[in-house]
């Protein structure tokens, strides 16, 4: 009968060490991220011109949303408003 029992608390023990390591693998890497997002931009496209947007989507360079966070949090882009403020970010977002 203790035997039993060790081993149905083993059971529980492993099964719910499993769970758990398999509840950590479920989150996206980084690059898993990147990945689902450059596809969802990629759209239709195929063959070479999916492949030439994929390989600049995937490389290191900031994303257009760190762009934009790096531009709004420039001081310049603080104190101006209409017009300049969008001259201002559309030349911030081409660097």
């Amino acid at each position: 009968m203790k035997k039993l029992m060790s081993l149905c608390a083993l059971g529980v023990a492993l099964t719910l060490g499993a769970a758990a390591h398999a509840a950590e693998d479920k989150a996206p890497t980084k690059q898993q991220s990147k990945m689902a997002t450059c596809n969802k931009e990629a759209g239709e496209m195929k063959g070479d011109e999916r492949k030439a947007f994929m390989k600049t989507c995937l490389s290191n360079k900031p994303s257009q949303q760190d762009k934009m966070k790096a531009c709004n949090a420039d001081e310049k882009a603080k104190t101006l408003k209409g017009d300049e403020r969008k001259a201002f970010m559309s030349e911030c977002l081409k660097k």
